[in-house]
């Protein structure tokens, strides 16, 4: 008798857990949130979904439309809102300076390993705050049906035949526009000289009547190439190729004069709650075959070399995508700018765009 009291009181403690235990288990098992600042169509949907699914996490983006918008997100939240952020290359030293990012070691993301050392060592501080991700050129995307002469020229664009008046789109970046012009009159996107600063930022003046926007061209069937409402956009490589699906009329150029070379990196926000999840989120994305899934996803070189192997031919063998040494020759990397400089440029955009968008 006793003994089948204590099994029924037992039970009476058994069944109330086995009731709370779906609850508890949920509770357990919640996803780790990952916030991400990045580039809007710039990361294959099904990597993330394998990611979640391996890590039981959960990335949320946020997305920016130029490098100097997303230096206003961060200054705006101290860069507090975000566990990863993408950086261009010359933003890396300035955000560690600031407190912002946090070094990533090879204990951290062994997958670094896989990078190539040009990559990784580009720019100040990369290698030691950042993990490269992709990178590629700046240069033309036009359609070639609607054009009476083939674009080989940034002066085409700042000049412009009748044909593209009133339907360029330009990117809202001063380093951008202004590499267009400083290359068309053959100086070098870094220069410091005042008089081919005042040059350029003449030329860009002048060209701004036959501007339709300065904005970022969109890559789906919607885009103003698509349907012929823009005739020319200044566009990174692989958008190009992402955009010209939609029409086979749309092709990529980067000009004679040569362009302006750019590298994106994966940086970790020091204000992170989730370092280790946010670590291994950038050793998955640089694991060889995802890193080659994502780059054939949008159409960018990958600077990991062990994911060349699982690369198709076409694909490495794209002019597009990886530029021959004749044009990497005249192209160049941004570098850092004296602040006298700097301060110049943050004035000539606001000029440009103050009655146009």
């Amino acid at each position: 008798m006793l003994k089948r009291v204590l099994i029924t009181f037992r039970t009476l403690i058994l069944i109330p857990a086995l009731l709370l235990w779906p609850l508890l288990s949920s509770y357990a098992t919640e996803p780790t949130e990952l916030v991400f600042l990045t580039w809007s169509e710039y990361m294959d949907p099904e990597l993330i979904k394998k990611f979640e699914n391996k890590y039981n996490a959960k990335i949320k983006f946020a997305y920016f439309e130029s490098d100097e918008l997303r230096d206003d997100v961060l200054i705006n939240s101290n860069a507090a809102e975000f566990d990863i952020i993408l950086s261009n290359g010359r933003s890396i030293k300035p955000y560690a300076r600031r407190g912002w990012i946090m070094p990533i070691s090879v204990k951290d993301v062994p997958n670094k390993n896989n990078v190539y050392p040009r990559w990784r060592d580009a720019f100040p501080f990369a290698k030691e705050y950042a993990v490269p991700f992709f990178w590629g050129t700046v240069g033309v995307a036009y359609r070639k049906d609607l054009v009476k002469q083939p674009i080989t020229s940034w002066r085409q664009l700042l000049d412009p035949a009748p044909e593209l008046s009133d339907k360029i789109v330009l990117v809202k970046d001063s380093r951008d526009l202004m590499s267009i012009a400083l290359k068309s009159q053959g100086h070098s996107i870094n220069t410091t000289d005042l008089e081919a600063l005042d040059k350029a930022e003449t030329q860009l003046q002048a060209q701004k009547p036959h501007v339709k926007s300065y904005s970022y061209i969109a890559l789906t069937e919607e885009s103003a190439l698509v349907k012929g409402e823009a005739v020319a956009a200044l566009a990174y490589n692989g958008d190009a190729l992402m955009v010209s699906e939609h029409d086979e009329n749309i092709i990529y150029v980067v000009p004679e004069e040569g362009t302006s070379i750019w590298v994106d990196y994966l940086t970790v926000s020091k204000a992170t709650k989730n370092k280790k999840l946010a670590m291994d989120f950038i050793n998955f994305l640089n694991e060889p075959e995802n890193a080659a899934q994502l780059a054939q996803f949008v159409y960018f070189a990958s600077p990991n070399r062990a994911a060349e192997k699982y690369l198709p031919k076409d694909f490495l063998e794209n002019p597009v995508i990886y530029p021959d040494k004749r044009l990497m020759d005249k192209s160049e990397f941004y570098e850092e700018l004296p602040p006298r400089i700097q301060k110049r440029y943050n004035t000539i955009l606001p000029r440009l765009i103050d009655d146009i968008q």
